[in-house]
């Protein structure tokens, strides 16, 4: 089964060459003559297979088309992230970053050629209907999926506003397919959502895209000023899946957490090309207790900003394994029209661990309750379960995916009563003693579910103990592009989503710089798409 990413969030670029330089030493002239002659001659070979199709198909095939898919499929062999964007992907990517659209608002992926719900985004006609997490998407407007790209289904599920279309969805432990019949809307992402929970400040980040930060401050800023800044006792950061967005944004989230020390560093194909963002000083939130929600859907961005925190020793993380998307990709504008999206980096937390494969592991796991009938489907695969997915460059054992199941209702939520308990009272309660079956059944009433909690062997500190700072420069920088006369600039770096794409605007290209960072939607699953990334209609 493969998964297909509509959006990327963005990346670093890797200067390539210098490795090739460095082997070339070690190589004979005859090799280093005959590796070119090779490669055109594969070239050559791929002229003649071309001109066979173009000239004998059975049908009148279009050269444009067969030229891209074969863009495409070399991108693709690469790793599960890269591809090729043309014309009208690269635009649609333009129209995303703008903000705005007429769709349902969920981010979408393709699975098994059904298009298969990442997310539903809250305040939106699929989050009013009921559309939930994991859905799969048969029809649209009475039109089978199947044999439908991606794109062509995200087409067709956006649409003008106030326009009406109807979906034949499957889900989970449902007998026969449910019917939704959504009015479109102009569909605009906040990525932040907060609120009071008691003397706790919930902050939801449910994207990174450039409005991130400021709404997060502008929440924070709001809510304290409702409680009273002597009354807040601490802050919930909600990251569960949250696929991922802009590098920079996730850079700034970090630092609104920290005063000082590293945030993430990034590393491309040459080992000694290393860039680093480092905090700077001013915690948002004065150093009160902090707890960061990840889930197996928070990747890319989502455990840059995790991971830092966690490093640092500033927030307790508690939740579930995250997604592990450690790679970064750069989106390459191609004649103004295409793009490229390409793998040129890993990035590390600042203790230096690469989370590629792996994902972070919460300080305390806690499990949600799943419904019976949703059990089993709550689960991520992770980066882990792409197939071509980049090795970790740390031997290890990789980590599967994990659950991302989230109840709507808060009460049922038990990560989020964790972190309650945990910053009211410091601890988390203990899952209930085990019973034998026959106890259970006699048992007179069964007691309100409890958290399944698994505590570290020595328990995290919510307090702020920052690393040292390193000597290194404050922010991530593109490495200088070589001095072309009228060359553009190198893409400045995005996070990418994991595998999820979805039909919300979070990663694309902002139409005033092709080379500007974007922040996609979900891509297949969600995602330096799913990672997404996404599509969002």
């Amino acid at each position: 089964m493969r998964n297909i990413s509509l959006f990327v969030l963005g990346a670093t670029f890797g200067i390539v060459g210098a490795m090739f330089v460095a082997k070339t030493d070690l190589l004979s002239t005859t090799a280093v003559v005959a590796a070119p002659a090779d490669t055109y001659r594969n070239l050559r070979v791929f002229g003649d297979v071309f001109d066979k199709i173009r000239t004998d198909y059975v049908e009148e095939v279009d050269e444009t088309k067969l030229i891209e898919a074969a863009i495409n499929g070399m991108l693709t062999s690469l790793d599960p992230h890269s591809g090729y964007l043309d014309e009208k992907s690269y635009a649609d990517m333009q129209e995303n970053t703008r903000g705005e659209f007429g769709g349902l608002g969920m981010e979408v992926t393709m699975e098994d050629g059904l298009v298969k719900v990442v997310a539903p985004i809250d305040d939106t006609p699929a989050a009013r209907a009921g559309i939930m997490a994991n859905d799969r998407i048969s029809q649209i407007d009475d039109e089978p999926v199947m044999g439908l790209t991606l794109s062509q289904a995200v087409d067709r599920l956006r649409g003008e506003i106030n326009s009406k279309v109807t979906l034949k969805v499957l889900r989970a432990g449902a007998k026969e397919p449910l019917e939704f019949t959504l009015t479109r809307e102009t569909i605009r992402v906040r990525p932040v959502k907060a609120r009071a929970e008691g003397d706790v400040i919930y902050l939801r980040l449910s994207q990174f895209n450039e409005q991130s930060y400021d709404n997060l401050r502008s929440s924070i800023d709001d809510i304290t000023s409702k409680i009273g800044p002597d009354k807040v006792k601490g802050f919930v950061l909600d990251l569960r899946n949250n696929p991922g967005g802009l590098l920079e944004q996730a850079i700034r989230i970090s630092d609104a957490f920290l005063d000082r020390g590293e945030i993430v560093s990034t590393r491309g194909r040459d080992p000694d090309e290393i860039q680093r963002a480092s905090a700077k000083p001013g915690d948002l939130t004065k150093g009160k207790p902090l707890v960061v929600l990840i889930n197996g859907g928070s990747a890319s961005a989502s455990e840059i900003v995790a991971g830092a925190l966690q490093d640092h020793k500033r927030a307790t993380l508690i939740g579930t394994r995250s997604f592990g998307k450690g790679s970064v990709q750069t989106i390459i504008p191609i004649a103004a029209t295409a793009g490229v999206r390409l793998t040129t980096a890993r990035y590390y937390t600042p203790s230096g661990r690469s989370i590629q494969a792996t994902g972070i592991e919460p300080d305390y796991e806690v499990l949600q309750d799943v419904p019976d009938e949703l059990k089993g489907y709550d689960q991520t695969r992770g980066e882990a379960g792409l197939r071509g997915h980049l090795r970790n460059t740390t031997p290890g054992e990789e980590g599967k995916g994990s659950s991302a199941y989230v109840p709507l209702d808060p009460a049922k939520d038990l990560q989020l009563k964790a972190a309650l308990d945990f910053i009211n009272t410091g601890r988390i309660p203990e899952p209930p003693a085990k019973t034998s079956e026959k106890q259970s059944e006699t048992a007179a009433a069964s007691p309100a579910p409890v958290p399944s909690v698994s505590p570290p062997a020595t328990p995290p500190s919510a307090s702020p103990a920052p690393l040292p700072p390193p000597a290194v420069s404050p922010a991530v920088e593109p490495p200088p592009s070589a001095a072309v006369p009228d060359s553009p600039p190198l893409p400045t770096p995005v996070v990418p989503s994991p595998e999820v794409p979805s039909e919300s605007p979070v990663e694309s290209l902002p139409p005033e710089s092709p080379n500007t960072p974007v922040s996609p939607d979900l891509p297949e699953t969600p995602s330096l798409p799913a990672p997404s990334s996404s599509p969002t209609p």
